[in-house]
Protein backbone atom coordinates (compact mmCIF):
# COMPACT_ATOMS: atom_id res chain seq x y z
CA UNK A 1 0.00 0.00 0.00
CA UNK A 2 1.55 3.50 -1.10
CA UNK A 3 1.61 6.03 0.98
CA UNK A 4 0.15 9.71 0.37
CA UNK A 5 3.12 12.10 1.09
CA UNK A 6 1.48 15.55 2.17
CA UNK A 7 2.67 18.82 3.13
CA UNK A 8 1.48 22.40 5.10
CA UNK A 9 1.97 24.84 5.57
CA UNK A 10 3.52 26.27 8.84
CA UNK A 11 4.39 30.44 8.67
CA UNK A 12 6.20 30.42 5.72
CA UNK A 13 7.96 26.76 6.17
CA UNK A 14 6.61 23.29 5.21
CA UNK A 15 5.91 20.38 6.78
CA UNK A 16 5.70 16.46 5.18
CA UNK A 17 4.14 13.63 6.27
CA UNK A 18 3.03 10.49 4.84
CA UNK A 19 -0.53 8.97 5.68
CA UNK A 20 -1.07 4.87 5.03
CA UNK A 21 -3.30 2.23 5.73
CA UNK A 22 -7.24 2.83 7.24
CA UNK A 23 -8.56 1.90 10.59
CA UNK A 24 -7.63 3.79 13.98
CA UNK A 25 -5.66 6.83 13.82
CA UNK A 26 -1.73 6.03 15.19
CA UNK A 27 0.49 8.93 14.83
CA UNK A 28 4.52 7.79 15.00
CA UNK A 29 6.97 10.34 15.78
CA UNK A 30 10.63 9.80 15.09
CA UNK A 31 13.54 10.72 17.38
CA UNK A 32 16.70 12.53 16.87
CA UNK A 33 18.59 12.82 13.44
CA UNK A 34 15.49 10.72 12.03
CA UNK A 35 12.56 11.29 9.74
CA UNK A 36 9.49 9.74 8.90
CA UNK A 37 11.35 6.68 7.18
CA UNK A 38 12.81 5.02 10.08
CA UNK A 39 9.59 3.62 10.53
CA UNK A 40 9.57 1.62 7.54
CA UNK A 41 9.64 -1.71 8.88
CA UNK A 42 6.84 -0.47 11.03
CA UNK A 43 4.85 0.97 8.42
CA UNK A 44 3.95 -1.97 5.90
CA UNK A 45 2.40 -4.32 8.93
CA UNK A 46 0.85 -1.42 11.00
CA UNK A 47 -0.95 0.09 8.06
CA UNK A 48 -2.82 -3.61 7.35
CA UNK A 49 -4.73 -2.75 10.74
CA UNK A 50 -4.20 1.48 11.21
CA UNK A 51 -4.63 4.55 9.62
CA UNK A 52 -0.94 6.05 10.15
CA UNK A 53 0.38 9.71 9.63
CA UNK A 54 3.80 9.72 10.01
CA UNK A 55 5.60 13.38 10.07
CA UNK A 56 8.90 14.86 9.48
CA UNK A 57 8.89 16.72 12.56
CA UNK A 58 10.24 20.30 11.87
CA UNK A 59 14.32 20.59 11.01
CA UNK A 60 14.11 17.13 9.68
CA UNK A 61 13.77 15.39 6.37
CA UNK A 62 11.21 17.08 3.72
CA UNK A 63 10.13 19.76 6.85
CA UNK A 64 11.31 23.41 7.61
CA UNK A 65 12.51 23.95 10.46
CA UNK A 66 10.12 25.98 12.92
CA UNK A 67 10.16 29.40 14.86
CA UNK A 68 9.66 27.22 17.89
CA UNK A 69 11.78 24.57 18.25
CA UNK A 70 11.28 23.20 21.79
CA UNK A 71 9.22 19.80 22.49
CA UNK A 72 6.48 22.20 23.01
CA UNK A 73 6.78 23.61 19.40
CA UNK A 74 7.65 20.74 17.74
CA UNK A 75 4.83 19.29 19.66
CA UNK A 76 2.23 22.03 18.36
CA UNK A 77 3.26 21.71 15.08
CA UNK A 78 2.34 17.65 14.89
CA UNK A 79 -1.26 19.41 16.41
CA UNK A 80 -1.32 21.37 13.28
CA UNK A 81 -1.06 17.99 10.80
CA UNK A 82 -3.94 16.30 12.90
CA UNK A 83 -6.17 19.09 13.15
CA UNK A 84 -6.56 18.68 9.39
CA UNK A 85 -6.59 14.61 9.67
CA UNK A 86 -8.09 13.47 12.85
CA UNK A 87 -11.71 14.40 12.75
CA UNK A 88 -13.17 15.81 15.76
CA UNK A 89 -13.95 13.73 18.79
CA UNK A 90 -11.83 10.77 16.98
CA UNK A 91 -9.08 9.53 19.09
CA UNK A 92 -5.69 8.63 18.18
CA UNK A 93 -2.33 6.61 19.64
CA UNK A 94 0.58 8.89 19.46
CA UNK A 95 4.17 6.73 19.50
CA UNK A 96 7.32 8.35 19.68
CA UNK A 97 10.72 7.21 19.71
CA UNK A 98 12.87 8.46 21.34
CA UNK A 99 12.80 12.35 21.03
CA UNK A 100 9.57 11.74 19.54
CA UNK A 101 8.84 10.00 23.41
CA UNK A 102 9.54 13.89 24.81
CA UNK A 103 7.31 15.45 22.14
CA UNK A 104 4.03 12.80 22.45
CA UNK A 105 4.86 13.86 26.15
CA UNK A 106 4.62 17.59 25.94
CA UNK A 107 1.89 16.92 23.60
CA UNK A 108 -0.04 14.62 25.81
CA UNK A 109 -0.08 17.38 28.58
CA UNK A 110 -0.71 20.42 26.08
CA UNK A 111 -3.43 18.83 24.49
CA UNK A 112 -4.63 15.36 25.71
CA UNK A 113 -8.74 15.46 25.00
CA UNK A 114 -8.45 12.99 21.71
CA UNK A 115 -5.37 10.38 22.99
CA UNK A 116 -6.62 6.95 23.30
CA UNK A 117 -3.20 5.91 24.46
CA UNK A 118 0.62 6.43 24.18
CA UNK A 119 4.09 5.50 22.95
CA UNK A 120 7.38 5.84 24.70
CA UNK A 121 9.86 3.65 22.21
CA UNK A 122 13.33 3.78 23.86
CA UNK A 123 12.01 7.54 25.98
CA UNK A 124 11.77 8.77 29.26
CA UNK A 125 9.43 11.33 30.54
CA UNK A 126 12.57 12.37 32.82
CA UNK A 127 14.31 15.60 32.69
CA UNK A 128 18.09 15.19 31.01
CA UNK A 129 20.12 14.95 34.58
CA UNK A 130 23.38 17.98 35.09
CA UNK A 131 25.43 14.56 33.29
CA UNK A 132 23.58 14.47 30.55
CA UNK A 133 23.00 17.71 29.61
CA UNK A 134 27.24 18.31 30.02
CA UNK A 135 27.15 15.66 27.46
CA UNK A 136 24.53 17.26 25.16
CA UNK A 137 26.72 20.48 25.35
CA UNK A 138 29.71 18.55 24.07
CA UNK A 139 28.04 17.33 21.28
CA UNK A 140 27.16 20.59 20.39
CA UNK A 141 30.60 21.84 20.52
CA UNK A 142 31.25 19.24 18.39
CA UNK A 143 28.71 19.83 15.87
CA UNK A 144 29.40 23.72 15.40
CA UNK A 145 33.24 22.90 15.11
CA UNK A 146 32.82 19.93 12.57
CA UNK A 147 29.46 19.70 11.46
CA UNK A 148 26.37 17.23 11.63
CA UNK A 149 28.07 14.81 9.60
CA UNK A 150 30.75 13.93 11.19
CA UNK A 151 28.88 14.05 14.66
CA UNK A 152 26.30 11.64 12.91
CA UNK A 153 29.15 9.02 11.91
CA UNK A 154 30.75 9.15 14.96
CA UNK A 155 27.66 8.97 17.26
CA UNK A 156 25.01 6.45 15.31
CA UNK A 157 27.23 3.25 15.95
CA UNK A 158 26.55 3.40 19.46
CA UNK A 159 23.10 3.66 19.07
CA UNK A 160 23.12 -0.38 18.32
CA UNK A 161 23.95 -3.01 20.70
CA UNK A 162 27.74 -4.56 19.94
CA UNK A 163 25.86 -7.73 18.36
CA UNK A 164 23.66 -5.60 15.53
CA UNK A 165 26.64 -3.88 14.84
CA UNK A 166 29.06 -6.62 14.48
CA UNK A 167 26.19 -8.80 12.78
CA UNK A 168 25.00 -6.36 10.45
CA UNK A 169 27.13 -3.11 10.06
CA UNK A 170 25.89 -2.49 6.98
CA UNK A 171 23.01 -1.76 8.34
CA UNK A 172 24.32 0.90 10.73
CA UNK A 173 26.14 2.67 7.72
CA UNK A 174 23.15 2.83 5.73
CA UNK A 175 21.80 4.53 8.47
CA UNK A 176 24.94 7.03 8.90
CA UNK A 177 24.43 7.49 4.90
CA UNK A 178 20.84 8.02 4.78
CA UNK A 179 21.43 11.01 7.76
CA UNK A 180 24.03 12.23 7.21
CA UNK A 181 22.34 15.52 5.29
CA UNK A 182 21.13 16.56 8.46
CA UNK A 183 21.51 20.83 9.25
CA UNK A 184 24.15 21.72 11.69
CA UNK A 185 21.49 24.16 12.75
CA UNK A 186 18.57 21.64 13.64
CA UNK A 187 20.87 19.28 15.57
CA UNK A 188 22.27 22.03 17.86
CA UNK A 189 18.55 23.48 18.31
CA UNK A 190 17.12 19.69 18.96
CA UNK A 191 20.09 19.56 22.04
CA UNK A 192 19.27 22.92 23.18
CA UNK A 193 15.40 21.88 23.23
CA UNK A 194 15.90 18.61 24.87
CA UNK A 195 18.54 19.87 27.47
CA UNK A 196 15.70 22.29 28.42
CA UNK A 197 12.86 20.04 28.75
CA UNK A 198 11.38 19.75 31.73
CA UNK A 199 10.48 16.49 33.74
CA UNK A 200 6.99 15.10 32.57
CA UNK A 201 6.71 12.18 34.73
CA UNK A 202 3.20 14.13 36.10
CA UNK A 203 1.66 13.22 32.78
CA UNK A 204 2.35 9.52 33.34
CA UNK A 205 1.12 10.02 36.70
CA UNK A 206 -2.15 11.65 35.40
CA UNK A 207 -2.55 9.66 32.03
CA UNK A 208 -6.16 8.78 31.42
CA UNK A 209 -5.27 6.45 28.85
CA UNK A 210 -2.53 3.19 28.40
CA UNK A 211 1.25 4.25 28.15
CA UNK A 212 3.17 1.35 25.75
CA UNK A 213 6.83 1.46 26.78
CA UNK A 214 9.46 -0.16 24.66
CA UNK A 215 12.94 -0.43 25.63
CA UNK A 216 15.84 -2.28 25.07
CA UNK A 217 18.44 -4.42 27.11
CA UNK A 218 21.78 -2.85 25.63
CA UNK A 219 20.19 0.75 25.33
CA UNK A 220 22.79 3.33 26.65
CA UNK A 221 20.70 6.41 26.25
CA UNK A 222 17.50 5.16 27.98
CA UNK A 223 18.62 2.80 30.03
CA UNK A 224 16.33 -0.06 31.68
CA UNK A 225 16.25 0.91 34.77
CA UNK A 226 14.85 4.25 33.96
CA UNK A 227 12.04 2.89 32.25
CA UNK A 228 10.93 0.62 35.07
CA UNK A 229 11.40 3.21 37.57
CA UNK A 230 8.58 5.60 35.38
CA UNK A 231 6.60 2.59 34.03
CA UNK A 232 4.29 1.83 37.70
CA UNK A 233 2.85 5.72 37.12
CA UNK A 234 0.75 5.24 34.94
CA UNK A 235 -3.13 3.69 36.33
CA UNK A 236 -2.53 1.04 33.07
CA UNK A 237 1.16 -0.06 31.62
CA UNK A 238 2.54 -2.01 28.61
CA UNK A 239 5.86 -2.55 29.50
CA UNK A 240 8.08 -4.64 26.58
CA UNK A 241 11.93 -5.00 26.38
CA UNK A 242 13.98 -6.21 23.55
CA UNK A 243 16.40 -8.71 24.72
CA UNK A 244 18.88 -8.00 21.84
CA UNK A 245 18.90 -4.21 21.18
CA UNK A 246 20.35 -1.30 22.14
CA UNK A 247 18.34 2.42 21.35
CA UNK A 248 17.17 1.49 17.98
CA UNK A 249 14.96 -1.90 18.24
CA UNK A 250 12.58 -0.93 15.87
CA UNK A 251 15.56 -1.74 13.46
CA UNK A 252 17.60 -4.49 15.53
CA UNK A 253 14.67 -6.58 16.29
CA UNK A 254 12.23 -5.78 14.03
CA UNK A 255 9.77 -8.58 14.36
CA UNK A 256 9.43 -8.09 18.29
CA UNK A 257 9.01 -4.52 18.03
CA UNK A 258 5.78 -4.92 15.65
CA UNK A 259 4.54 -7.62 17.92
CA UNK A 260 4.89 -5.06 20.62
CA UNK A 261 3.00 -2.17 18.97
CA UNK A 262 0.67 -4.15 17.61
CA UNK A 263 -0.50 -6.03 20.72
CA UNK A 264 -0.41 -2.90 22.48
CA UNK A 265 -2.68 -1.10 20.26
CA UNK A 266 -4.90 -4.31 19.99
CA UNK A 267 -5.46 -3.65 23.50
CA UNK A 268 -6.85 -0.74 23.28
Amino acid sequence: MAATEKFIDIDGRPLFYQVTGAGKPVVLLHGFAEDSTIWQHQTGVLQEHYRLIIPDLPGSGRSGSSEDMSMEGLAASVKQILDDEVQAGESFVMIGHSMGGYVTLAFAEKYPEQLAGIGLFHSTAYADSEEKKATRQKGIEFMLQHGAALFIQQTTPNMFSAAFKQEKPEVVGEIIDRYSNFSTESLVQYYRSMMARPDRTNVLEKSTWPVLFIAGEYDTAIPVDHVMQQSYLPSLSYINLLQHSGHMGMLEEQEASNKFLLDFLAGL
